[in-house]
């Protein structure tokens, strides 16, 4: 799963539900190549009666087929900055994403696990075209959201995004995996609302 560079998010649609799930899919081929499921938990129950960004949440990302996450997001309970950790296969820690205190656009911090920041996610206005962006201003990849049609987006909250990772970003499969686990928290994490 982690050898691509474009990956096309593309939520679930459902009825009332209280978790979000999304296929994770190749845009060259059209096929599923895995599957982020936001699994939180006893706390799922809660977000009938608490903002769900106020609530902590985990989001594991599985391949295709795939029983054992890959890697893990997880956002612990927040009222106004939120610590996202990212583990790998079998806990290991790999970094976590840190939101800015003050952002019109909306973004966040990246750091690696030596608490090294390693990119920057910048949002415009318009709160759906994110860069990834390195500590030196190089484009590590960018988030762009990608019209479901009309109905679609104005009469459900189910989002589909491309994520797309520059040649910078390429070298070490812990750097991809991250910079895939920034573009799913943007919209699980740090903008999906109720």
């Amino acid at each position: 799963m982690l050898n691509h560079k474009n990956y096309f998010i593309k939520e679930r649609v459902g009825f009332m539900k209280l978790v979000d799930t999304y296929d994770i899919l190749d845009p060259e081929t059209q096929q599923v190549i895995g599957t982020a499921k936001e699994e939180p938990g006893w706390t799922q129950y809660l977000r009938m009666l608490v903002n769900k960004q106020m609530l902590p949440t985990t989001l594991n990302v599985y391949e295709n087929g795939g029983t054992v996450p890959v890697f893990t997001i997880h956002r612990p309970m927040a009222f106004f900055r939120s610590k996202v950790r990212v583990t790998g296969a079998g806990g290991v820690p790999l970094g976590y994403f840190k939101s800015k205190l003050f952002s019109f656009g909306g973004g966040f911090w990246v750091f690696d696990n030596a608490d090294q920041k390693v990119a920057e996610v910048k949002g415009d206005w318009k709160g759906w075209n994110f860069k990834l962006l390195s500590t030196g201003g190089a484009e590590l990849g960018t988030v762009t959201k990608k019209w479901a049609g009309f109905g679609k987006e104005l009469f459900t909250s189910a989002d589909n995004y491309m994520i797309s990772l520059s040649a910078h970003a390429e070298g070490s499969s812990a750097a991809s995996l991250l910079l895939l686990a920034a573009g799913l928290a943007i919209d699980v994490v740090f903008k999906e609302k109720g």
